[in-house]
């Protein structure tokens, strides 16, 4: 099982801003401002840090983490979803009135 999947109306949305600005990235936030609400922007756009780790990839967009948060997702597959309305003005899709958020499932141990 992946750790990180989008939905289908999220993958559309994803499609839309690679073609508007090219390679992106998703920064899962500490909680400063939208909780963990998933950030995406332009690669390059956001300094990583020595504590951020990319743990997943959707549709080549590679998603990072701090490792502070990462013990309480370490069991949780990642579903980026889309909602209407703007929830974090740092992400790009806020520019089409869109808020990309988090939802979850359960990692099965194999």
């Amino acid at each position: 099982m992946e750790k990180v999947i989008a939905t289908e109306s999220a993958q559309a949305l994803i499609k839309q801003l690679q073609a508007q600005h090219g390679h992106l990235v998703f920064i899962h936030s500490e909680g400063c401002c939208d909780g963990t609400s998933p950030i995406c922007m332009t690669a390059g756009d956001f300094y990583l840090g020595s504590q951020d780790k990319q743990i997943g990839e959707v549709m080549d967009v590679p998603y990072y983490m701090h490792n502070s948060n990462f013990a309480y997702w370490e069991h949780m597959q990642i579903v980026i979803d889309v909602i209407d309305g703007i929830g974090n003005s740092f992400s790009l899709e806020s520019l089409k009135d869109k808020s990309f958020v988090i939802r979850s499932n359960k990692l099965i141990a194999e």
